[in-house]
Order: structure tokens, then sequence, then C-alpha cells
């Protein structure tokens, strides 16, 4: 199958919305939470995952919030994440950023980045948040 990667647009939040909502162990973040930026992958254009990147004023960026399409079981889904993971990379390199980090649990997501040449912290972490205002 063939699959197509693209810049995240607003108007796929809706359908992503869904997929938050669809899958019991995540949580939807605050629209206000999330970035402008990311990218998305299709087949056949239909969407089946996307991540959001933020975008710093140094030479890191962080890529986050992955999410899928809880029915998309496709054969080529493990490519797609790849796709994902590795598009966010070379979008990221033509703009002259130097790192990307991410912050997960998921044992699987964590196996694909590594076997893509990520590095994982020895020390287990956790991330806080604060709402601020």
């Amino acid at each position: 199958m063939k699959l197509n990667i693209r810049k995240l647009e607003k108007k796929d939040l809706e359908v992503i919305n869904t997929w938050w909502d669809a899958w019991p162990k995540w949580e939807r973040p605050p629209e206000n939470f999330l970035p402008d930026s990311g990218l998305v992958v299709e087949s056949k254009k239909q969407m089946i995952t996307a991540a959001f990147i933020y975008l710093t004023n140094s030479k890191v960026a962080l890529l986050e919030w992955f999410i899928s399409d809880p029915d998309y079981r496709e054969e080529d889904r493990q490519l797609a994440i790849e796709l994902l993971i590795t598009g966010a990379e070379e979008m990221l390199k033509t703009m002259d950023y130097k790192y990307l980090f991410s912050i997960t649990s998921h044992e699987k997501l964590i196996k694909t980045q590594q076997a893509l040449g990520w590095s994982k912290d020895p020390d287990p972490s956790y991330e806080l948040v604060k709402i601020i205002n």
C-alpha cells in the first residue's frame, strides 16, 4: 500500500480527537496545549497516524502526542509509524534542527524509535505538567 506523509492541518484535529476518545487509556490533551506543527500519515487519503512537533528557539524539537486510528489494522500500520518518525526527522533537518526528543511510556513506540537509531535514557523519568494561567 502507498503511504503519504504531510503536514498536519488544523482541520485534522476533528479526526484526531475522535481517535483520542476511542483509545480508553489515553486522555485527549486540550487543543491549546498542542502546537500548530505536526505530521500526518495517510493511506489512500485516509489519515492513519499523526504526531505533533514542538519547535523551540534552540536546535531542539520535541516529537510528541503520537496518536493513531484505533480501527486501522492494515499490515502497513507499523510502516506508517516509522514514516511519521523519520518524516519528522527529515523535516527538522531541513529546518536546521540538531536534536529531536520524545517522551513516552508506550513500549512498542520506544522499540520502534530505538530501531530507528534513537537512544533511550537509562533512568526512568516522569513528565511533569503544571497549569500556570
